[in-house]
């Protein structure tokens, strides 16, 4: 029955019914689809026949009762997804350095399942006890304190959502090598992390004057390394067990890492044993033979901790085809300094550009998803993203990056993206061939 109270609504005379403007439209427009297939002759009705599983027919999967829920006591994807993966380098040995990328074409929105999460390791994944895991906490500090994971959950937790990068995503001399949105940039990911505030733990030591910098130490193989800023620790960094609701995987340092938003992925320590306060840097071997970026002069900048604004369109990108018409084009920015303001799309290589619209939540040191309504001629194209963030800073073009850097630099490329789109439809790489 009808509310007395609605307005702008009509009534189907055929069942009585009550039906919105918007659903009388549409059932209009059904009707003429309708009255042109019967026009067409029998095709449509032939093509409905030939396909067992399309309406009317009923599908199989109607015909009886499905799974049993308690079939699967930890849920995992359809199996019609099973193309979704890690992109796992078939050539790297995992137990050496070696990294995983996230399959960034196959996903919507801006969370990574826990599952398709990028991997960064440098001796291989330890298999570590929970119950015998310690940290240790001490240098110059008042209080020096060993804490198991059971006192270190005691403390206050918080949950945010932040962006994950290597900083070596992608080196500049590979990236004319990647396919796909993957092999591009899939050294980045994005969850929703828990634990408690660096800062609250080292309050609890109590800091000693002179305390500049947290040397953090890892519990695998290689004993990765990396110095920390004394301001960064008392700013947003975390001590994190969780990851967007369940426990940390072994991958991503269980049971316990440093995470530290914006900063480049190597720094934030996994499997975390160690906390040492010191008066300098420790000049470890990830903040001196990696992890600094080679200048054309010969030089090094080192301690190039920021991640700078990125953005990369994940379709149409390289591998996927698309059909002459409408298409929507999607991708992912970020920023290590904070919240992306502008998202701008070129489909002419980049002679003209249309700022495209931000999905919300568009969260601090998160990925943020763009979109933008395009409709292809059927003509060759070049597509480029271009983001913005709330400091002003605007993502460079290669040309630009390499102007600064040279070519020698592995780390901190966040140039603009290319894809080229053949009259085909068929999306490749858009750098310019070397």
């Amino acid at each position: 029955m009808a509310n007395p109270g609605d307005v702008g609504h009509g009534r189907d005379e055929a069942d009585g019914e009550t039906v919105s403007p918007s659903r009388r439209r549409f059932l209009s427009r059904g009707t003429a689809l309708v009255g042109g297939a019967m026009a067409g002759g029998l095709a449509a009705e032939t093509a409905l026949a030939e396909d067992p599983n399309g309406p009317p027919n009923v599908p199989e999967w109607m015909k009886a009762p499905g799974a049993d829920t308690g079939a699967q006591p930890y849920g995992a994807p359809s199996p019609f997804e099973k193309h979704v993966v890690k992109n796992i380098p078939k050539s790297l040995k995992q137990y050496t350095s070696a990294s995983v990328r996230t399959p960034l074409q196959d996903l919507d929105g801006i969370i990574t399942p826990n599952g398709l999460f990028y991997e960064r390791h440098h001796g291989g994944v330890p298999a570590i006890d929970p119950a015998q895991h310690r940290l240790m906490i001490h240098g110059l500090v008042e209080r020096p304190l060993i804490l198991t994971m059971e006192d270190i959950r005691r403390f206050p937790s918080e949950s945010h959502v932040y962006f994950l990068e290597c900083s070596g995503n992608p080196d500049f001399k590979a990236i004319q090598a990647g396919k796909t949105a993957s092999d591009l940039v899939g050294l980045v990911s994005c969850a929703e992390w828990t634990g408690v505030r660096l800062k609250t733990v080292l309050e609890e030591a109590g800091l000693k004057p002179g305390a500049k910098w947290v040397v953090a130490e890892g519990a695998d193989s290689a004993g990765l390394t990396r110095s920390i800023p004394i301001e960064k620790c008392l700013d947003d960094a975390l001590l994190v067990y969780s990851q967007n609701g369940e426990r940390l995987r072994p991958q991503q340092g269980y049971p316990l890492r440093v995470l530290l938003p914006g900063f480049e992925g190597n720094m934030s320590v996994k499997w975390l044993r160690r906390l040492n306060v010191t008066d300098e840097p420790a000049y470890s071997r990830e903040e001196t033979a990696k992890y600094t970026d080679l200048m054309p002069d010969g030089t090094a900048r080192q301690f190039t901790f920021m991640m700078e604004a990125k953005s990369i369109i994940t379709r149409p990108s390289g591998t996927q085809r698309i059909a002459r018409g409408f298409n929507e084009i999607t991708g992912i920015a970020w920023s290590g300094r904070g919240k992306i303001t502008r998202v701008e799309i070129s489909v002419d290589d980049g002679r003209t550009w249309q700022d495209a619209g931000l999905q919300a939540p568009v969260l601090n040191k998160a990925l943020t998803r763009f979109r933008l309504p395009w409709s292809w001629n059927g003509e060759p194209a070049i597509i480029h993203s271009r983001a913005t963030d709330e400091t002003g800073y605007v993502q460079p073009s290669f040309d630009a990056l390499t102007k600064a850097r040279g070519m020698n630099s592995f780390y901190h490329d966040n140039a603009v993206i290319p894809w080229r789109i053949a009259a085909s439809g068929e999306v490749s790489n858009g750098y310019p061939k070397a």
